[in-house]
């Protein structure tokens, strides 16, 4: 991907500018008045400081590897708030000494015998979208990236099990591309799903397309082949299994401490052919609250069922509502979804829910319409929300999302704290200039996980620091009230201090043994997990 930014989100062909920036602009003056809105354009990256690189490979790997500087600084750093506003400063910080890009399982072999044979860390690269500096080496001393993009092929395709054997590095639209002409698909579509690879949602657990059921791409694994500093580990190829703790879910959410994913056997799915897609309004958002478990535990499973509160609902899909917006969609490869849809509006209806727009779309591919356009506007918004995130992020705005989950009966304890507490932080220190925000990505019949939105102005030069204080105070709020500290982001480096108290201190003593075992040299993204 030539045209990636190697500052901010995405490619540089897709970055918000002209009219779309200048309304993105005045929307953002309405909403934050008084601030500076100066544009800071992203410097150079070749007039930054980089360090040469300390590392020289060996003959038979020199062709995979890269010192060039732009290609190093951005492989340096993930795609979160802190990530970009750092790099538009020109705060380099630590850089990789090269980027490895192997061919093959062989090569990942070779450049591990390599790195621990010279102490030299290595960082397992996806896509590079973590929002948690999953792939930021914060260390001293030498260090690589190992980028699998070549790795990016369906090996093989079982049609009567309905399942694929696929490399790792390969990208989300690069795979459903080889799906498609077998009527497949994996259906694993995070926001991130334009630039992030199987292997990253593995390695960190991944949240996607389906909000309730087949939530994680954990439900659509099947065995794991991972590459370690001691050997290669592969599962057993099984729909189920009673044998023992379960070796794949170790390395599910390792973050690449404890090896690297060359190959998975994922479970696919016939591509759909009806789909429904439903807004559904309310006039209070406790009941909104209440509608929206209703359905996730009356065992309909729709593919969609995000619940944005009144803000959300207005600043992503355009629409005012008192209380929220429930997005409600349901789809299948097999049969219509009518009777499905019909009860959960009927659940919606008896909470105070009303139909503001729908959307079906056949097995035709036709789409009619009464008014969809709340569903419409909140993917648009949804897909383009990255860029405009770095477009105000050169403005001096703190634009960052925060995520968890918990219970159904914390919930209202909970959100309550977490409002207090982020709407005091954004009062304290950014002087009350700025929003929150929360929708449901996923819902499970036991709890929801809400997704936290905070649109602040900051000051040019401090904003990072602006926001980690922010993000500290709430995050303490979710440790007290027994959420967990991520839901779908991952661990990476910024979560760990929460991290460590959520896991019980045996497992932590576990995992220690087990990196001791499968990377006795720690050369695997020193850091991270343990």
């Amino acid at each position: 991907m030539s045209d990636r930014s190697w500052w901010g989100w995405g490619t540089n062909a897709a970055a918000v500018v002209g009219a779309e920036a200048e309304a993105l602009v005045d929307r953002v003056a309405s909403l934050v008045p008084g601030h500076d809105l100066t544009d800071h354009e992203p410097p150079d990256p070749r007039s930054l400081p980089v360090s040469a690189s300390r590392v020289s490979p060996p003959a038979a790997l020199a062709g995979l590897a890269s010192d060039d500087v732009v290609d190093r600084l951005g492989h340096a750093r993930g795609k979160s708030f802190r990530d970009v506003a750092r790099n538009l400063a020109g705060d380099v910080g630590h850089v990789p000494d090269l980027v490895v890009r192997p061919r093959s399982e062989q090569d990942v072999v070779d450049v591990l015998d390599w790195c621990t044979r010279d102490a030299i860390a290595v960082v397992p690269y996806g896509g590079g979208s973590t929002v948690v500096a999953g792939v930021e080496p914060r260390f001293d001393g030498p260090v690589i990236t190992l980028d699998m993009e070549r790795l990016d092929q369906v090996l093989e395709i079982d049609t009567t099990s309905r399942a694929a054997r696929i490399q790792a590095g390969v990208y989300g639209p690069a795979l459903e591309d080889q799906l498609r002409p077998h009527s497949l698909t994996l259906r694993h579509f995070p926001q991130s799903f334009e630039f992030s690879t199987l292997g990253g949602w593995l390695a960190t657990r991944a949240g996607g397309h389906f909000a309730t059921l087949y939530t994680h791409i954990d439900d659509l694994t099947e065995s794991l082949r991972v590459v370690t500093p001691a050997g290669v580990s592969e599962s057993l190829r099984l729909p189920g299994s009673g044998a023992g703790p379960s070796p794949d879910r170790m390395f599910l959410g390792s973050e690449g401490a404890l090896g690297v994913i060359t190959e998975a056997w994922m479970r696919l799915q016939d591509r759909p052919r009806w789909k429904s897609t439903v807004s559904v309004a309310f006039d209070d958002f406790g009941k909104a609250v209440a509608g929206t478990r209703a359905i996730a535990q009356a065992g309909l499973y729709p593919t969609n069922c995000r619940l944005l509160d009144s803000g959300e609902a207005f600043l992503s899909a355009g629409t005012a509502v008192a209380g929220g917006l429930l997005v409600l969609a349901f789809e299948s490869a097999d049969h219509p979804v009518d009777a499905w849809l019909a009860r959960a509006l009927e659940i919606a209806a008896g909470h105070g829910g009303t139909v503001v727009g729908k959307v079906e779309n056949t097995d035709a591919g036709a789409a009619r319409a009464s008014d969809g356009g709340a569903a419409g506007a909140w993917k648009s918004t949804f897909i383009r929300m990255p860029y405009q995130r770095d477009a105000l992020a050169r403005r001096s705005m703190i634009l960052e999302t925060f995520e968890t989950a918990c219970t159904w009966d914390r919930f209202e304890a909970l959100h309550a704290a977490v409002m207090a507490t982020a709407q005091e932080a954004i009062a304290d220190i950014c002087g009350g200039n700025g929003i929150l925000t929360c929708r449901f990505t996923h819902v499970y019949p036991d709890g929801p996980a809400p997704y936290y939105g905070i649109y602040a102005a900051g000051s040019w030069g401090d904003s990072v620091a602006q926001w980690d204080e922010i993000k500290a105070a709430v995050s303490e709020v979710l440790t007290a009230h027994g959420a967990t500290i991520t839901h779908h982001h991952a661990v990476g480096r910024d979560h760990r201090p929460w991290y460590d108290r959520q896991r019980p201190d045996l497992f932590a003593s576990a995992l220690l043994a087990a990196k001791g075992t499968l990377d006795p040299a720690g050369i695997l993204n020193p850091g991270i997990i343990v």
